[in-house]
């Protein structure tokens, strides 16, 4: 799509975002569940698909358009993108990174459509921020039929209970052991036998966005469920890091709309609110920590900008994408902290924007790569580059 439609779907979306969803947030905060009709209106309005080809029913956002999308998505609850995310972003990428074109047929328009949700399961109760020690396994399917049965168990996996397709990643357990050889990814429909999904999970922050463990006992797929197929066998850690590069960013997009509601709430509250008679926002201190935020966004800001227009050109997909969500997400927290110490002790209570948004922004810093998880990638290619851009 050129600019100027994604220009006018942005527009769109940024009226949509703070005239139907900020107004529901405390209600979504309080339940943990978003409400159905402003699901119904994510999938009108394209956004489970906005990252998926056209060919497949999606809007085809380049990465440079799709981080000036998210960002208006990070304005309000991280509960509302949630209910997308995935099929744009790991979940839906496994299939655009690794899937055969029979598989994107009958897979990709579903997602795109919002007519299915799907879920990424990677991470293992001892197999998080090193995927490679993933206890999963997926063997020949004994007698007539052929396929694969997989045994094992996932944590943490977002969408979960409302996931119609698993993307699983499990190791060959003719291959036992560690690392990345011997790890495929398969498509596992929800309501396979053997296939459980456990209660949501209770978190700190982030009510309305699901995550549960999954677990998969004796589960019987087809051969054609291997992503990939014959030759995608053993290739799915390198699938799954293809993925996370393109979801890094999109999650350090995500970031710099969270610190910029942060910081127009900051000053808002700073303006209003009284000390001896004059606003707070005349005070030097206030102003100290205001515009420690200010730089921090417009830093975020042109971070995510760069780093996508490098990703789109295949300049950088590996480097770029985890400096730009390890400053991001480290940034929207300074971001969020700064918030609450403006607001004192208001900040402190619930129902307060700037509490839940306190709450919610920890989690950034953890999935899709923890900050250290990204240090090391980040430190890594820079070595390896010698210097030289």
């Amino acid at each position: 799509m050129d600019d100027s439609d994604v220009a006018e779907i942005v527009a769109s979306v940024r009226r949509f975002v703070r005239d139907k969803v900020v107004p529901l947030e405390a209600h979504i905060d309080e339940t943990d569940e978003v409400p159905a009709e402003l699901r119904d209106a994510a999938a009108a309005m394209g956004l489970y698909g906005f990252a998926i080809p056209e060919e497949y029913g999606g809007l085809g956002l380049t990465m440079r358009q799709e981080v000036a999308l998210v960002q208006e998505l990070g304005w309000t609850t991280p509960a509302f993108r949630s209910l997308f995310g995935t099929n744009n972003g790991i979940a839906g990428h496994v299939l655009m990174e690794g899937a055969t074109g029979e598989q994107k047929k009958r897979y990709l328009p579903r997602l795109a459509s919002g007519e299915w949700t799907a879920s990424f399961a990677l991470t293992e109760a001892e197999a998080g921020s090193d995927p490679g020690d993933l206890r999963t396994t997926a063997r020949r399917a004994d007698g007539d039929g052929g396929g694969w049965v997989i045994d094992g168990t996932k944590r943490f996996i977002t969408n979960a209970p409302i996931a119609d397709v698993f993307m699983v990643f499990a190791r060959d357990a003719d291959h036992p052991g560690r690392g990345a050889d011997g790890i495929s990814a398969f498509l596992v429909e929800a309501g396979t036998p053997g296939v459980t999904v456990g209660p949501r999970d209770h978190k700190m922050g982030q009510a309305g966005a699901w995550t549960a463990e999954v677990v998969f006992d004796g589960v019987r797929v087809a051969d054609s469920a291997l992503i990939g197929g014959d030759a995608g066998l053993g290739q799915g850690y390198r699938t799954a890091m293809r993925c996370l590069a393109h979801g890094r960013l999109h999650i350090a997009a995500l970031c710099v709309g969270m610190a910029q509601r942060l910081l127009e709430e900051t000053v808002a509250y700073a303006k209003s609110r009284t000390q001896s008679g004059r606003p707070i926002a005349e005070f030097q201190l206030v102003q100290g920590l205001i515009a420690d935020s200010q730089t921090d966004v417009y830093a975020g800001r042109a971070t995510i900008e760069t780093a996508a227009g490098q990703y789109d050109r295949r300049e950088d997909v590996r480097m770029a994408p985890s400096a730009a969500k390890y400053f991001c997400s480290e940034m929207v927290g300074r971001v969020a902290d700064r918030a609450v110490q403006v607001h004192g002790g208001v900040g402190y209570v619930r129902g307060v924007a700037v509490e839940r948004f306190y709450r919610d922004a920890r989690l950034f810093r953890i999935y899709e790569g923890t900050s250290q998880i990204q240090q090391v990638v980040v430190a890594k290619q820079a070595l390896a580059r010698d210097g030289k851009p």
